[in-house]
């Protein structure tokens, strides 16, 4: 058993996925400090608050805290610009697999007019 945990964390994609939530979680430090340093207080300029995260209102006793909402929200927007930049860039570096297969498979259309061309010969037998 613990031979092949070993073989199970040995293996490349795991070594890949490892390096990725280290580097996603020192990148998730940053944009945070980008919101909260830089983002935020730009935007609190405009709204004549310095502090988005306490911002909040209350309806009887319950307490909403839109403004940790409003920070998660650009975090995330953040992100994921980064990421598709990420992608896009993964992409354009990538070099494309030719397929080669002189016989490319049918198309859906393709199987159902055969379906039906075999069905219409099985009928005029």
């Amino acid at each position: 058993m613990i031979k092949e945990f070993k073989e199970f964390i040995s293996r490349g994609n795991m070594m890949d996925l490892a390096v990725g939530v280290i580097i996603g979680a020192a990148f998730t430090a940053i944009v945070n400090s980008l919101v909260k340093d830089l983002i935020n207080p730009l935007i609190g300029l405009f709204i004549g608050k310095i502090d988005l995260s306490n911002l909040k209102f209350t309806i009887g006793e319950a307490t909403f805290k839109y403004g940790s909402f409003l920070n998660a929200v650009i975090n995330f927007l953040i992100i994921a610009l980064v990421v598709f930049f990420l992608i896009k860039l993964v992409n354009k570096i990538t070099p494309k697999k030719e397929v080669e297969d002189d016989d490319p498979a049918p198309t859906n259309e393709e199987i159902y007019l055969r379906q039906i061309r075999d069905l219409l010969q099985e009928k005029n037998k």
